[in-house]
């Protein structure tokens, strides 16, 4: 979203929904005030259901932040008063503000919040060489990014789990760096990239890696209140916003203001805080207890603790603030699998700090809860810092008030009433028809031998699975682009031009290049793939050792999608119909939670089961025709519902389709249904016996394009 320009009309710059009307969110305010205090916490990743205000809150955040002051003509922000030795516009002078120094004279401008889409590029994120005039001028000119354009302000990823994995990683390590390297096409450049990072992502389109999850410095799970007068009350405001947006803005501008004035007194006081010897062996002591992996989580909740005693008015960290940080620090960095839901017991993290004593020299100085400093806003406090002390009216309606919730809103103690656990599972699929669902674990790690794969080249979503053409990937030859083109080839761009140079007159430095001339690098990497699984649950399948090994292995089999990046869609077939549990996601905590309470028994409705997997396919071809889909069929081959004539026919119309097909049949005397019906649909069969090693036949098998 452009920022606003400073001499805009009032209306036009107070245009954003403000941040103190957002009514409850307690957790996800003060995640995002923290970073505000400190960009040194590491950023926000925001998790929750749609429609939760988590986009609404990100963006009225910007309008909080302090101006900056920014060196006339640098596309780089720097600041006057400290301008960064190695920018690229540079060099800008010491920054004294003397005679003849230009670096010391700034024009001052609203904080930026830059927006990163979904579909952007790594040139775009990171910035590239300027290929018109490398070619034509014979330059070599730097092209900002948008983590340029994000310095000293906010950097927000909306969807973030639906941002390609390596864009991620590119993100978070300026991030965590404050510096953006860039390393291409002759380029080497380096400036500075000091931002508040925010990511918001709804868990049921897919999870982040948990690599990628650790790189970020707080989580907040939101969800929407169950309270009807909470619920109300959003509803009122969003109604009023929508009237008359620039009345909504003023009636909570003084509020707005008196927030962005205690941000700006917590970071003026920040560098002052001390985290005494008991506050550090507190942090140490719950990073050990909740048993995370590295020493990031201990450095974010020693930032994030520091940022929320500056926050509270303090000048040394108490155990509150070790407490809040906590809260806020860890809940996504213990998970184990994709399939564990990030959550923090509470309990544990209060019996863990209780072992850490107060040392006597340790009491807070000064700033203490409730004392009426600066920082202060707990309940009681007279001056409020939000619409949790009333409406701008004084009557008393901001957020929380009158449904259980009471004081600061920014305050974590006195949030939203009956706040929800940090993860909650999905629904279980639908009960049907007498079934009985069971728990079963996931399966351990897997060794696969072989690599199972979609035939050909594909042009589908990035991922980890099949070999497609994706804008990243090893650059395989090059090509006339069909419009603009995404990656200029500059080698083959240069032998198109080269001979026609002396025909076009060139006398000078630089090629003289016409649009005939470019050429588009073609690149080959792994994409993901549309992973549908079809499971008979039928009475047939009911015997509990065999319905727990299909549910493991089929729960390994969603570990692998979730590992290569794939979408994965759940069918399952008994009595008289087939059920689509799970609609393409990717989700696997979904498939998960759907699988673990499937309901078995009843007839075999094989042709049922076929016909929704090629009805399902269907649509998704239309929905998504580059993503390529792989069936895996569960079953043990019969047809008790329906005929055999049914069921062949089905088979038929999944022919052309790359499919596995898992003979569950068990015993002596087998009849081979299930491979007669895998030799129908051009599939490869699997036993039951292999069903362990099912995600690695299907991560390792290769077939010639």
């Amino acid at each position: 979203m452009p920022e606003a320009t400073p001499g805009a009309p009032p209306a036009a710059r107070e245009a954003r929904y403000p941040f103190t009307a957002v009514v409850g969110l307690a957790d996800l305010k003060l995640a995002l005030i923290l970073n505000a205090v400190s960009p040194r916490v590491g950023g926000v990743l925001v998790r929750g259901e749609k429609g939760t205000a988590k986009s609404t809150i990100v963006r009225a955040l910007a309008a909080l932040l302090p101006p900056v002051t920014t060196v006339p003509g640098c596309r780089f922000s720097c600041d006057p008063a400290a301008p960064d030795p190695g920018c690229p516009d540079g060099p800008h002078g010491t920054g004294t503000g003397g005679a003849g120094d230009g670096a010391g004279i700034g024009i001052p401008r609203p904080a930026r919040l830059v927006e990163l889409p979904v579909g952007a590029s790594e040139d775009r994120l990171a910035g590239s060489l300027d290929i018109e005039r490398a070619l034509t001028e014979g330059v070599k000119a730097f092209e900002p990014g948008l983590l340029a354009a994000a310095h000293r302000g906010v950097l927000y990823v909306d969807e973030v789990n639906l941002l390609h994995d390596h864009l991620v990683d590119l993100l978070l390590d300026a991030a965590a760096l404050g510096t953006c390297y860039v390393e291409r096409e002759g380029v080497s450049v380096r400036h500075a990239a000091r931002f508040l990072l925010v990511g918001t992502m709804n868990p049921e389109e897919g999870e982040l890696r948990p690599q990628l999850l650790d790189r970020f410095g707080l989580t907040v799970e939101v969800r929407a209140s169950r309270e009807p007068g909470e619920r109300a009350e959003v509803v009122r405001r969003r109604l009023a916003f929508e009237t008359d947006p620039a009345a909504f803005a003023a009636a909570w501008a003084d509020r707005e203001a008196e927030l962005a004035v205690r941000i700006a007194q917590a970071r003026a006081r920040v560098a002052d805080v001390v985290l005494p010897d008991s506050a550090l062996r507190r942090i140490a002591t719950v990073c050990a207890g909740f048993d995370v992996d590295g020493l990031r989580a201990d450095l974010v909740t020693a930032n994030a603790a520091i940022a929320h005693a500056a926050w509270r008015g303090r000048t040394e960290v108490a155990a509150e603030d070790v407490r809040e940080a906590a809260r806020l620090a860890l809940p996504h960095r213990r998970r184990r699998d994709p399939f564990d839901a990030p959550g923090l017991d509470e309990a544990m993290l209060d019996a863990l700090l209780a072992q850490v004593p107060d040392d006597p020299e340790d009491d807070g100085p000064d700033g203490g809860p409730g004392d009426g400093g600066p920082g202060d806003g707990g309940p009681g406090s007279s001056h409020g810092d939000g619409p949790g002390d009333g409406g701008p009216d004084g009557s008393g309606d901001g957020p929380g008030d009158g449904t259980g919730s009471s004081g600061d809103p920014h305050d974590p103690a006195s949030g939203v009433p009956g706040r929800p656990p940090a993860g909650h599972a999905a629904d279980p699929g639908p009960e049907a028809e007498g079934g009985h669902g069971e728990r079963v674990a996931p399966p351990g790690p897997l060794r696969p031998a072989r690599v199972f794969t979609v035939p050909g080249i594909g042009a589908g979503a990035p991922g980890r699975r099949s070999r497609a053409r994706t804008p990243l990937g090893r650059t395989t030859g090059a090509r006339v682009p069909g419009g603009r083109p995404v990656s200029v080839h500059l080698t083959a761009t240069v032998l198109a031009a080269a001979p026609y140079q002396r025909e076009r007159g060139r006398s000078g430095p630089g090629l003289l290049l016409r649009r005939e001339d470019l050429r588009e690098a073609v690149r080959e990497g792994r994409e993901g793939n549309l992973v549908l699984l079809v499971v008979d649950a039928s009475g047939s399948m009911a015997a509990r050792k065999r319905m727990s090994a299909v549910k493991a292995a089929v729960l390994s089999l969603l570990l692998d999608a979730y590992q290569r990046r794939d979408k994965v869609g759940l069918i399952t077939f008994r009595g008289s119909r087939a059920d689509l549990v799970l609609p393409p996601t990717s989700s696997v905590e979904a498939g998960a939670a759907r699988l673990r309470e499937l309901p078995t028994g009843g007839r075999t409705p094989l042709a049922a089961g076929l016909l929704r997997a090629a009805e399902v396919l269907r649509v998704e071809r239309l929905r998504d025709p580059a993503r390529r889909p792989l069936l895996v069929l569960v079953t043990d081959g019969r047809a008790t519902s329906g005929t055999v004539e049914e069921s062949r026919r089905a088979a038929a119309l999944l022919a052309g389709v790359t499919s596995v097909v898992v003979d569950c049949e068990s015993g002596h005397v087998r009849l081979g249904l299930a491979v007669s019906l895998a030799r129908r649909m051009g599939a490869e069969t699997v036993r039951l016996d292999d069903l362990t090693d099912l995600a690695g036949m299907i991560r390792q098998r290769r077939t010639a394009a």
